[in-house]
């Protein structure tokens, strides 16, 4: 059973910075390419960034620069470190397979606001 579990969300204010984590199980992490995806209020979810098994990463135009992902793959778990946060980032976050499996997590939380 694939258990996505991310953490690491709250409030900050514009320019700060945030580190969210997911952990993940019923998956062979390490073969796969995972990305962190993110749902503005009223918006449709999309992808913010992805990094595949050996570790090659990519970024949407509106966080390269600011947004690093990385992975453990010795413990399952994938980062997101956030840096120089803008309001237009608050979303919940997601992890997931990239492509997504048909699995989502519960997300967390990002508010940047002053």
């Amino acid at each position: 059973q694939v258990r996505l579990v991310e953490s690491g969300g709250g409030l900050v204010q514009p320019g700060e910075s945030l580190r969210l984590s997911c952990a993940a199980s019923g998956i062979v992490f390490r073969i796969y390419a995972m990305g962190w995806y993110r749902q503005a209020p009223g918006k449709q979810r999309e992808l913010v960034a992805t990094i595949t098994s050996g570790g090659s990463t990519n970024y949407a135009d509106s966080v390269k620069g600011r947004f690093t992902i990385s992975r453990d793959n010795t413990f399952y778990i994938l980062y997101l470190q956030m840096n120089s946060l803008k309001p237009e980032d608050t979303a919940v976050y997601y992890c997931n397979e990239d492509p997504p499996g048909d699995y989502w997590g519960k997300g967390t939380l990002v508010t940047v606001s002053s």
